[in-house]
């Protein structure tokens, strides 16, 4: 593995109201971040590159190019009626989408981002996300495809005024996905129709392959997930169905397929619970992926490329696995309408390293490196709450920070192969760690004794559970009904005037006897 001798630092884009700013990544200057060269652009949308290269930031019919190595805008594009911007994986490449106004108008564009020339232009319909972006790139940019009725057209990655060099006939296609790295195999489904079965087929990319290599057929099945390993070895295929005939799930039912381009496997993934499957990821190493899956408490396991379990993560309110870009640790999640909770794993240790929460949270990624994993609580999908929080990578809260409003935050994606082993920079992170506490530690012996009586980090009070009005006075109620006496705390002021009353009360029956005696 060839690694860089200075590792690049890491980078996090922030987007909030006023517009994206660019922080430093952690470790942080003085537990807190600062902003690097960009701070506050307006913008309504930005995206990094596959490779972190390049920066794409549109601003209603307007998108600037940015190159991250010093964050300078390099290219500008006015795009009229503009819906929709992507970059292809290393930045060579942007293609944007259109409102059209007739037919024959062709509103998908694909641009050469270093000289601003349009390449390429057809016209789409409609933009979903099955069909956007148009035009796929693998990740080293060799290939090009695009999915058209009943077929998939190659292009010439590097020429596109060549055309269309080779036509894939598949009747019936209406989703594609290629594998990335490398780019020698397209997957492309095939709904079921007539009573023919729904179908995932494999294809090799090349002029002369005109039939599936792999192939696996399902009935009840409305849409699939396809997910490549690096290496393009195997294919993960998530089936779901808008309907279970079980009746066990209101959402529908969903099936895991896998598929080897060697025709070794073909078949559904052993899992050993009932239910849905929640989420799955590859490694990096594509020897192995994660899956979490089945009823609530969800379990999740790890397997290997043949499909046999290496490690069970055991079960809990979990529908999200991330796997860290080094392929060392694990984090579970459950995020969505589940409280938060998360799990740390060391998969290479096969141990937990640590559980916390991180609630109404809507994206979490790792870092490049490797060493601390980021979740966001963003809008439009929650208005309130917004934030920021990053961990270690075994859970321990690093930094947290809160917004009015903040609507993306997202690492710069770097190779994992520029930085260092995993356990060189965790003990790297230690050692910071350590000689921070050291510096704090050295302060003036007033500030020691202040550390001394007051604890740095006091307990939080649990708050009170919420009761309804008509609840507040269901025990002194009951209490009479049962002829029981109200149970309740009072005031010294309450009591005293309590106190108060009974003792006139006892003067005035006294006076009254009297009186009656007299009579």
């Amino acid at each position: 593995m060839a690694t860089s001798q200075h590792p690049p630092p890491l980078e996090i884009l922030v987007r909030g109201s006023e517009g994206f700013s660019i922080w430093n990544g952690p470790p942080f200057i003085e537990n807190q971040p600062t902003p690097n060269k960009l701070e506050k652009v307006a913008s309504t949308s930005t995206k990094f590159s596959e490779d972190g290269s390049i920066l794409l930031v549109t601003k209603s019919e307007t998108v600037t190019i940015y190159e991250c190595r010093d964050f300078r805008d390099i290219k500008s594009f006015e795009v009229p009626n503009l819906l929709a911007a992507a970059l292809s994986p290393s930045g060579t490449y942007l293609q944007t989408f259109q409102k059209s106004s007739t037919p024959q108008e062709r509103n998908v564009v694909l641009w050469k981002v270093a000289t601003g020339d349009f390449v390429y232009s057809q016209f789409q319909k409609n933009m979903t996300k099955v069909s956007w972006p148009a035009i796929r790139f693998s990740s080293d940019e060799t290939v090009a495809c695009r999915m058209a009725t009943n077929e998939i057209q190659f292009f010439d990655a590097k020429d596109f005024s060549k055309g269309v060099i080779h036509r894939l006939r598949v009747p019936g296609v209406t989703a594609i996905e290629l594998s990335r790295t490398p780019g020698t195999h397209i997957a492309a489904f095939v709904p079921e129709s007539k009573g023919v079965p729904a179908s995932v087929q494999i294809f090799a990319c090349g002029d002369s392959q005109t039939q599936p290599i792999a192939r696996r057929s399902f009935f009840r099945c409305s849409t699939v997930q396809l997910n490549w390993n690096n290496g393009s070895t195997g294919l993960l295929i998530v089936v779901h169905a808008d309907v279970d005939k079980t009746n066990q799930s209101y959402y529908g039912e969903s099936k895991l397929n896998y598929l080897t381009t060697d025709g070794v496997h073909e078949g559904l993934v052993p899992l050993r619970k009932e239910g849905p499957v929640h989420d799955v990821q590859w490694s990096q190493s594509g020897s192995e992926f994660a899956v979490v899956y089945g009823f609530m408490p969800a379990r999740a396991t790890v397997f290997d490329k043949k499909c046999k379990p290496l490690l069970e993560l055991g079960e809990g309110p979990y529908n999200t696995v991330r796997w860290n870009p080094k392929g060392k640790f694990l984090c579970l999640a459950g995020f969505g309408n589940l409280p938060g909770d998360m799990a740390f794993w060391d998969y290479k240790e096969k141990k937990q390293l640590g559980t916390t929460k991180a609630e109404c949270s809507v994206t979490s990624e790792w870092s490049p490196d490797g060493r601390y994993f980021m979740t966001a609580t963003t809008a439009p999908r929650l208005q309130v709450d917004n934030g920021i929080k990053i961990f270690h990578y075994n859970g321990t809260l690093y930094y947290k920070k809160m917004f009015d409003k903040l609507f993306q935050a997202d690492w710069k994606p770097e190779l994992p192969d520029k930085f260092g082993e995993i356990d060189l920079l965790v003990k790297s992170v230690e050692s910071l760690n350590i000689d921070q506490k050291k510096t704090q530690g050295q302060g003036s012996k007033v500030s020691q004794t202040s550390q001394k009586t007051a604890p740095s980090n006091p307990p939080v009070q649990k708050p009170a559970a919420y009761r309804p009005p008509h609840a507040k006075n269901a025990a002194a109620i009951q209490a009479e009904l049962l002829g029981e006496g109200p149970k309740e705390t009072l005031s010294k002021n309450a009591l005293r005037n309590k106190k108060k009353r009974e003792k006139q009360k006892e003067k005035k029956a006294g006076e009254a006897a009297s009186t009656a005696n007299d009579v």
